[in-house]
């Protein structure tokens, strides 16, 4: 896996204090409103919010600006995350089915140019 890509960051640009919350939202999946709701709710409950908020905040790495090319790569990415196993099964069905439809393209190639067919046969 590329480790740069499945680490946490946080997240200063979506971010509103220092971006911890904007952080796990995307290292999650989860709308960043829950995760800003949960650390609240966690801090009133018990009190350590704020240390563990500013500790992640010190530890945490700034989210590089080129971690993800556009938004499908960004989703991707927390699939990964969150079940690799899930995504991995994604990936090969997808890759099946581009060999399926790559087999049809040249079956109908092949069965149109016989000159090709015979070419093709002579290489086997």
């Amino acid at each position: 896996m590329n480790s740069e890509r499945t680490r946490f960051y946080r997240d200063k640009l979506n971010g509103k204090i220092l971006g911890v919350c904007a952080g796990i939202a995307d290292y999650t999946g989860v709308d960043v409103l829950w995760v800003r709701l949960g650390t609240v709710v966690f801090t009133l409950s018990t009190g350590f919010g704020i240390p563990l908020y500013i500790i992640l905040a010190l530890l945490a790495d700034k989210k590089p600006a080129h971690l993800y090319s556009d938004q499908q790569e960004q989703r991707f990415w927390q699939g990964v995350r969150q079940s690799p196993s899930r995504t991995a099964k994604q990936v090969r069905a997808q890759m099946r089915d581009i060999d399926r439809r790559l087999a049809e393209v040249e079956a109908y190639y092949v069965s149109n140019n016989p000159r090709l067919s015979a070419e093709i046969e002579r290489l086997r």
